[in-house]
């Protein structure tokens, strides 16, 4: 029991210690050894269906952060002084349907579904899209959603950070069709297949913040 509540309190201090670090150290490096642990993090989340259409896009190049900066106006200092800043990718609506080459590839490649199995997963997963959720009409709310995936892979991998004493910054200030327009143009992007979904920055504090503020537990959770 003792070993439990330890275990509980390291991580409600990671909670505590996480902030949207607005600067960092430039002078100070996360090693490679933590920064596959935060990757690996993020590369094991959950997904709808287990479909993870995400990618994790590392841009440790000076060259190409100068070239995002224009036009990401909300990672302004985080930009050139993170250690590591990572762009989280989504898959397209037209590889998330139920009929696509990526969706069959995942059930029968990674997921390794008999195929009557995978059959029967198709046929819920299709009638999720059309009707439950009703995404498919709407390519814009398709690809949202597929988003919405990402920041469960971006929330482990701050909460991870933060337990082995690394920050971060989630990102969403940027201008997504220019953002695009240049991972496609270096290369970095098939813009057939992908969309950016957020940026995240990863490092040490420059600064130390003011303290945390949420409101309070009666304002925020409900039991019925």
């Amino acid at each position: 029991m003792e070993t439990l509540t330890t275990a509980k309190n390291q991580i409600l201090s990671a909670y505590e210690f996480r902030h949207a670090t607005k600067e960092f150290d430039s002078h100070k490096k996360i090693s490679d050894s933590d920064f596959d642990f935060i990757l690996e993090t993020g590369r094991l989340s959950p997904s709808s269906f287990g479909f993870e259409p995400w990618k994790f896009v590392v841009v440790q190049s000076n060259a190409m952060r100068e070239k995002l900066l224009p036009y990401s106006w909300g990672a302004k200092k985080q930009l050139p002084t993170a250690s590591h800043f990572v762009l989280i990718l989504s898959r397209l609506p037209k590889d998330m349907l139920a009929s696509s080459d990526y969706i069959k590839g995942v059930m029968e490649n990674v997921q390794q579904l008999p195929a009557e199995v995978a059959q029967g997963k198709a046929k819920v997963y299709d009638a999720f899209l059309k009707s439950d959720f009703g995404l498919e009409e709407n390519e814009r709310a398709m690809f949202e959603w597929g988003c919405r995936q990402t920041y469960i892979a971006l929330g482990n991998m701050m909460t991870a950070a933060a337990q082995i004493g690394i920050d971060s910054c989630p990102i969403e200030g940027f201008n997504k069709n220019k953002i695009e327009q240049i991972l496609s143009e270096e290369g970095i992007m098939d813009a057939e297949h992908f969309g950016i979904s957020c940026m995240v920055a990863f490092g040490y504090r420059l600064n130390e913040p003011r303290g945390k503020t949420r409101r309070p537990a009666d304002q925020v959770i409900e039991w019925v």
